[in-house]
């Protein structure tokens, strides 16, 4: 589904990534681990056409995106969920979902329909529709960001520390989601400092270092790796 093929990306004319290479098949979850610094917010603004000063080839569906404009990526069906989960505090939480389905702006009735499926997906935030998104908890608003993504209706989705600053009891919950989102067709790359859970959780892992794709394989055997069992595990 994503290929990306000697990616180099800058910001200000300093490199941040180095001529990185990764795939993503259809219906897989990826994870991209990696100290901070390492270029993995970076890789995911360089999919979406955030990161603008880049080369190399990036294709989705066969299609070359390297210089896609951020709505066309969204247009196309990619969506990223970015770290903090940004949603807009002074809005609803019925406002920010529809935020999310700004491509069906002249289709009601779809609009309508997705909008449901959301709360069919998340009743929390149906309960909470009417309440600010700030007030949410953090759990919350990661469960707003996600259903905000999904009105596109997307087939990859990209997390970016999906799990950053939750309890373990929420993270279960969010992570739960996220596998209900993959089971149901869409392809999901997340970006996650907890290698213990992304290692679990994901089918194949790539590991960054300054920029660098330095070790990529099935997690499963990943986890027996003693580099990453000393960097990620503490073992």
């Amino acid at each position: 589904m994503l290929t990306i093929e000697n990616l180099h990306t800058s910001y200000n004319g300093i490199e941040v990534l180095h001529g990185i290479s990764m795939k993503i098949a259809r219906g897989e979850k990826v994870a991209l681990l990696g100290a901070n610094g390492a270029g993995k917010t970076t890789t995911l603004a360089s999919i979406v056409g955030i990161a603008k000063e880049k080369s190399g080839v990036i294709t989705f569906d066969k299609q070359d995106i390297t210089n896609i404009e951020t709505y066309n990526a969204v247009r196309k069906g990619i969506v990223l969920i970015p770290e903090g989960r940004h949603v807009f505090t002074r809005l609803t939480v019925e406002e920010n979902i529809l935020i999310g389905g700004f491509l069906m702006a002249d289709r009601r009735d779809r609009l309508g329909e997705q909008l449901e499926r959301m709360y069919t997906m998340f009743p929390l935030l149906k309960d909470r529709r009417r309440q600010m998104a700030g007030t949410l908890s953090g759990g919350e608003q990661q469960m707003l960001a996600i259903a905000r993504g999904l009105m596109g209706s997307p087939k990859l989705m990209l997390l970016d520390e999906p799990s950053l600053g939750l309890s373990p009891i929420m993270v279960s919950r969010v992570f739960k989601i996220v596998d209900e989102i993959n089971h149901s067709g869409v392809s999901i790359l997340i970006v996650e400092q907890n290698a213990n859970i992304a290692l679990e959780f994901t089918d194949r892992t790539y590991v960054l270092e300054l920029g660098h794709m330095n070790l990529s394989g099935p997690s499963e055997v990943l986890k027996d790796n003693e580099r990453i069992k000393m960097a990620y595990l503490g073992m």
